[in-house]
């Protein structure tokens, strides 16, 4: 693809990743373009053959029935228009290192996946342009939680990109009938909003565990949005990203939803659980317990605060129980709501 590309209905789309997310939006692609499915496992790609199920991720919800699952990358992406990356950020590069020799030149690369890679804090989209420099990069993120989606609720996404030809065709190719999707040419907000909401959602999930009421959920939301933005914004993101899809909108769906990973991992600690009894009985990742760190290094990095993010961290990384995480951040100093 490229500005002067073929139009959407002569697409191929190669999706890496099989997990609830990339399955349904694999689906969604199957509606305007045909759509491979990379999956991991020799048992998911069958059963997603045989069934048009993905039932260890979205249960008995049906997939597209023309989405074809392998386990070959080189056949997911030999003859792919489009490379969606559904890969969490922890195996993100390594992944993506392994299918870099079968993109084609040139071919957008459209990451799903909501985290930092630890060490470097690089941005999935800094992730591919090192591993794959030359090839346009975009993000695909909003209020999705993939259930809903693949189930046919009305939703709708954000894909963030620069190029506008590009991201034109991209809109058209994961957009159908109730799946909404706008355009937004902020990468760096639209990335960072879905990297950090994960790590408040976490927050919110402890504040449901200890039986806190929709006050303090409120609190947790806005508040949390406030540490957001003076991220993002200090990362060169535009304000009004914040307060759309991929900010405000996957904030909320995010902490107020149990389909939410990070707000059920979050609820299990709220509940006295330790975070390894939590994360032992998952067969998904809460990306935002492995990004928190990372996100709180960023803020230093930025001189930006973070007092929700840094209790999160204190709780997941260092083992401080839920309830002198809450009664840090209701003891600290008064301040301006806009400080």
């Amino acid at each position: 693809m490229s500005s002067t590309g073929p139009a959407t209905g002569a697409l191929r789309v190669g999706v890496v990743g099989a997990g609830s997310w990339g399955t349904t939006v694999a689906s969604l692609a199957a509606t305007n373009a045909p759509t491979m499915l990379w999956a991991r496992r020799a048992a998911t790609a069958n059963t997603l053959n045989s069934t048009h199920r993905n039932p260890e991720y979205l249960g008995d919800l049906p997939v597209h029935d023309t989405v074809e699952a392998t386990t070959s990358l080189e056949r997911c992406l030999a003859s792919a228009d489009v490379v969606v990356m559904a890969v969490p950020s922890h195996g993100f590069r390594d992944v993506l290192t392994g299918a870099a020799q079968f993109v084609r030149p040139g071919v957008p690369v459209v990451s799903l996946s909501k985290g930092l890679e630890a060490g470097t804090l690089s941005r999935m989209t800094e992730v591919v342009r090192s591993v794959l420099p030359g090839h346009p990069v975009a993000v695909l993120t909003g209020p999705n939680l993939a259930r809903e989606i693949a189930a046919g609720q009305p939703a709708a996404s954000v894909i963030a990109i620069e190029d506008k030809a590009i991201a034109s065709e991209l809109q058209s190719l994961f957009t159908t009938p109730m799946f909404r999707v706008y355009t937004n040419p902020d990468v760096v907000g639209c990335e960072i909003a879905g990297v950090v909401k994960n790590v408040i959602a976490i927050a919110a999930g402890i504040a449901r565990g200890m039986g806190f009421g929709e006050n303090t959920l409120a609190t947790l939301i806005t508040r949390g949005l406030a540490e957001i933005s003076r991220l993002a914004m200090a990362m060169g993101a535009r304000p009004l990203t914040l307060a759309g899809l991929a900010g405000m909108g996957d904030l909320i769906a995010t902490c107020s939803s149990t389909q939410s990973r990070n707000m059920s991992v979050g609820m299990r600690l709220g509940k006295g659980e330790s975070l390894e009894q939590v994360t032992s009985s998952m067969s998904m990742v809460a990306e935002g317990v492995k990004s928190s760190p990372s996100v709180l290094e960023l803020a230093t990095r930025h001189n930006v605060a973070m007092p929700i993010t840094q209790q999160v961290v204190s709780v997941c990384r260092d083992g401080l129980a839920a309830s002198d995480a809450l009664v840090n951040l209701m003891t600290r100093s008064s301040k301006s709501e806009f400080e």
